[in-house]
């Protein structure tokens, strides 16, 4: 391996993969430590890059703004190319960032070589991540492996933001709400509805956390799952905090930090709630090569999760449509009953 100086880690997809990456970044720190690390991210997950120990600046792939369109495009790769890097690390692979790396004069472009323009990589690998043998954070430490470093059980990091901890504190006195609190949160949502535990299911979990458990139960999520809330509040029998469509990332990020315990789908803020350190239970209704448990499941001791057994695992047929599988193996009881399990543990 070269002594590296100047090196670009690009990963500009979605929450969870970003999260993902960061032992990654770590194993990258410790290999060439003299060297400048600079992420590309996406504007969405910036701030769970921002303020990594082994981060020296972080660079926004700002699709929907100032890099739109074909002139958008060549305005980041002069952004790139100002820099000068001796390496970049692509392990989020798409036409566009192999194109952007080659374009940006970037000597060395290592990477999967696979059918979005792996060939202009100068360090192209297999990827095998679709076959879903290993977990996504493996796998990104297997491209670094082959490439020469050495892994010296990094591990995720998440960076809590300043401005995001004086809110989830003013947001946690309006509510009053304290440190001790037995704070549940729960994510209904997910980028797949197939992979959405049914929202009644949700409804009555809540009902059972509140009710027998005396927990305050906070629903979070984007936007997206904002009528999913509604629906929720017109199943449920208990009250609940709902923020979702109402925080940013950082401050998601925050507020799962405060929390005992988060029940998703399988969806980014799983790996928000593991890197903060708090217990996860991830529900995998599909269980397919690429999008199973052994690829995406929660990292690290608190992580648990309940899945489909096989022969009900959802599937879908050519035009994107659940063709066989069950929604609602997973019972509401199963949940419930691994909930108070976990919240009842120091």
């Amino acid at each position: 391996m070269n002594d590296y100086q100047n090196i670009l880690i690009v990963r500009t997809d979605r929450i969870g993969d970003v999260i993902l990456t960061t032992p990654a970044i770590e194993t990258v720190h410790r290999n060439f430590p003299q060297a400048r690390i600079t992420v590309l991210v996406s504007a969405l997950t910036r701030d769970l890059i921002e303020g990594n120990p082994c981060v020296n600046e972080v660079l926004i792939d700002d699709r929907l703004g100032k890099h739109k369109g074909v002139g958008g495009f060549w305005r980041l790769v002069g952004e790139l190319k100002r820099r000068r890097f001796d390496l970049a690390i692509v392990v989020h692979t798409k036409k566009r960032t192999n194109l952007l790396c080659f374009w940006a004069g970037i000597l060395e472009r290592a990477g999967y070589r696979d059918k979005n323009f792996g060939f202009l990589l100068t360090k192209g690998f297999p990827d095998e991540r679709h076959f879903g043998k290993k977990h996504e954070s493996e796998y990104c430490l297997d491209l670094l492996r082959t490439m020469g470093l050495k892994v010296e059980r990094p591990s995720m990091f998440l960076p809590l933001q300043p401005e995001a901890e004086r809110w989830v504190q003013g947001w946690f006195n309006e509510n009053d709400l304290s440190p001790s609190s037995k704070l549940v949160a729960v994510h209904p949502g997910a980028s797949d509805p197939t992979k959405c535990w049914p929202i009644q299911s949700f409804a009555h979990l809540i009902d059972q956390l509140v009710g027998q458990h005396r927990c305050s139960v906070i629903l979070c999520g984007g936007k997206e799952t904002v009528t999913l809330a509604q629906t929720i509040r017109s199943q449920s029998t208990q009250p609940f905090l709902d923020m979702t469509g109402k925080t940013t990332i950082a401050q998601t990020a925050s507020l799962l930090k405060k929390c005992r315990l988060l029940v998703s789908n399988d969806s980014g803020p799983v790996h928000v709630a593991a890197a903060a350190g708090i217990y996860v239970i991830s529900l995998f209704l599909r269980n397919q090569p690429g999008i199973n448990p052994e690829r995406w499941k929660p990292l690290g001791p608190k992580g648990f999760v309940l899945a489909n057994k096989p022969e009900e695992a959802v599937r879908l047929d050519r035009s994107g449509q659940i063709a066989s599988g069950l929604r609602d193996s997973i019972t509401v009881d199963q949940v419930a009953r691994l909930a108070k399990e976990l919240l009842q543990k120091p």
